[in-house]
């Protein structure tokens, strides 16, 4: 694969990796931001959790796509990012607030996408240069 697509993606996995971890991580300590703040009131009327509650199990999402995205299983982790950034996105809408978040969202989902595409180009190339290898030896 041309070598300036491999550090791109290197560069989108761990920027995406780590983003997604730490704000997952975040949501149990509350050092970057109070995120109930952001909770649509929609979903707070209809979670049988309090709102802490839920964040936390959001958190624990985002660790583990995180995670995915870090260890290797990058092209699923980025899909999963991309409708799960989707989601937050139409939320904040809802919130009647936030509406700079939620196009921030968006540009991350597309973002997570790009991810996505690229590992799986590279993962086409990887399995071409190894058939290739196979078949002369």
């Amino acid at each position: 694969m041309d070598p300036r697509l491999e550090r791109l993606w290197w560069t989108l996995r761990i920027a995406f990796g780590l983003t997604a971890f730490l704000a997952g991580l975040d949501k149990f300590f509350g050092l970057l931001v109070n995120w109930v703040q952001y909770l649509s009131p929609l979903i707070t009327k209809t979670i049988p959790v309090s709102p802490d509650v839920f964040m936390r199990v959001v958190g624990v999402i985002e660790m583990a796509v995180g995670i995915l995205v870090l260890t290797g299983l990058t092209r699923l982790g980025g899909y999963i990012m991309m409708a799960w950034l989707t989601l937050i996105a139409l939320s904040l809408l809802t919130t009647g607030h936030y509406f700079d978040v939620a196009v921030r969202d968006l540009g991350l989902a597309v973002g997570a996408y790009a991810m996505a595409r690229i590992s799986e180009v590279r993962e086409e190339a990887y399995a071409k240069h190894r058939v290739g290898r196979l078949q002369t030896v």
